[in-house]
This record gives structure tokens, sequence and C-alpha cells, in this order.
């Protein structure tokens, strides 16, 4: 029997254990009617008392090299056992250490603050005219993992198509979000495709890739907290004038403890 722990921040869910697991194995555990149900399976290894290695694989099996509520919700797991020191914990993932501030608001629910990395924001993907009907720009960005952001208009329907498609012209995939500035210019509405996975309920990397594309297109500021708002809540997200690196905060919550057969 495999022991597990089930977290989600903002909806995004994912299956914590201390082993990791093989593709296949993955995809039967993520699979929502024959498995646990998941976005994603992430194995937690132990280094010191308050740093640990993330190891993570989308629902497909596959490898992203970066996954933010994923990172908040580890964060929460360690905190959770009592392990960290300082109220901070570091997590090694693919794309380098991150410094991470979990605190406990109640029993299995946190508030976690965490260093994202520096955001890298690349040139224009310009979108054949047969995708999303007349072709649309993405700006590439990179946090850890890969990013086509795009502000041009857009309705729900085309979420799932666009996504799909634009996911495919990269090479090696990307996460696609579509996003719509909000009025005061320190909000902005995102609807994720994430690569391995298809539409979520939010993208904690995704989040930081818009802020950090839209704070160099001089659409949001620099320096100052920015509410992302995803289908399955809000981040806030800071990305720094000088150096762009990005700092996250928002939730992850214990869901419940289980064991499974694998």
């Amino acid at each position: 029997m495999l022991r597990f722990e089930k977290w989600e921040g903002l909806g995004n869910d994912f299956i914590l254990l201390e082993e990791e697991l093989s593709p296949e194995q993955v995809r039967r555990l993520c699979d929502r009617h024959r498995g646990v149900g998941a976005d994603g399976v992430i194995a937690v290894e132990a280094i010191q008392a308050s740093r640990c290695r993330m190891i993570v694989h989308n629902a497909d099996g596959s490898r992203p090299e970066m996954c933010g509520n994923g990172l908040r919700c580890v964060a929460a797991y360690v905190a959770d056992r009592g392990a960290s020191k300082a109220g901070a914990v570091v997590v090694l993932t693919d794309a380098g250490e991150r410094l991470c501030r979990p605190v406990r608001q109640s029993e299995g629910r946190y508030r976690v603050s965490a260093s994202m990395g520096v955001a890298e924001v690349g040139g224009v993907l310009e979108t054949p005219a047969h995708v999303g009907a007349t072709g649309r720009p993405f700006r590439m960005v990179r946090v850890g993992n890969p990013h086509a952001v795009s502000f041009a208009p857009f309705v729900s329907e085309d979420v799932e198509e666009l996504g799909r498609a634009v996911d495919q012209l990269v090479e090696g995939g990307a996460n696609v979000e579509l996003c719509k500035i909000g009025d005061g210019g320190r909000q902005v509405e995102v609807s994720v495709w994430e690569r391995g996975v298809g539409l979520t309920e939010a993208c904690g990397t995704g989040a930081c890739a818009v802020v950090a594309a839209a704070a160099g297109a001089g659409q949001l500021p620099f320096d100052e907290p920015i509410d992302v708002v995803l289908a399955g809540g809000v981040l806030e997200i800071t990305v720094a004038r000088d150096s762009w690196a990005l700092t996250m905060v928002g939730p992850a919550r214990r869901v419940f403890v289980g064991e499974t057969l694998v």
C-alpha cells in the first residue's frame, strides 16, 4: 500500500508522497475515474529538517521543470510536519532552489509566500491565421518552465482550442495563458492551458509569467503586488524591476490523507 496526502492550491490538486513513481503509475493515480484523481504527483524527498527536493509529474506522466502551486503545497506539507525552522522551507526544484514561508492559518490550511526565481521574457510567437480564427501574438516567458502569454481579446470557449494549438506549436510544448488586464491596473484575469494537464483551475508559474510579461509591456507596474484572478481563486504576484525576481503568495490546503494500491 502506498501512503499519500492530497493537497490543493486554488483547485490545482496534487498527490504528495515520499517516493518517486513511474510515469505509468502517475497516470493511473491521477485518473479521476479509476485512481485517486489529481493534476499531478509530487515526490517529496527530505534533505535536511527544513530542506527538501520536489519531483513533479503531470497527470500524463511528463516532468515539468517547475510547478508554482505544487511548490506551495510542498512547503505547507513540510511545515505541517513541524519540520520547518524559523518559518522557512527551502525546496530544491528542477529550476533551482526556492525559499518558501508557509504560515499556518488553521488545521491543514496555509498561506505561503514563495520566491519564484527570475522571469526571462523572450520574443513574440505569431500564431498562424487558423489558430484562433485570425491568429494572435503570444509573448514567450520562462519562469523555470515555458509559457506563452496573450493579452489579445478572447472568449472562454477559445481557451481549450487555443491552448492545445499553441502548446503544439512550441517545441517541447508550453503552458498557455489568455489574459485580460482589469480596471485600475492592479489586477489581471487569466485562463490557463497547462502543458501535460489541459485546462486547469490555476497555474502559479503561469501567474508569474503573465505579470512579468505585462510589466515588461508597461501594462502592469513593477515592485507592486498584482492580483492574478484565476478560475480557482487569486494569487498575489510581484516582479522586481531591477532583477525580474518574482514572488508569489497564495494558499495551500491538505484535502485528505489516504492509502492506495499502485
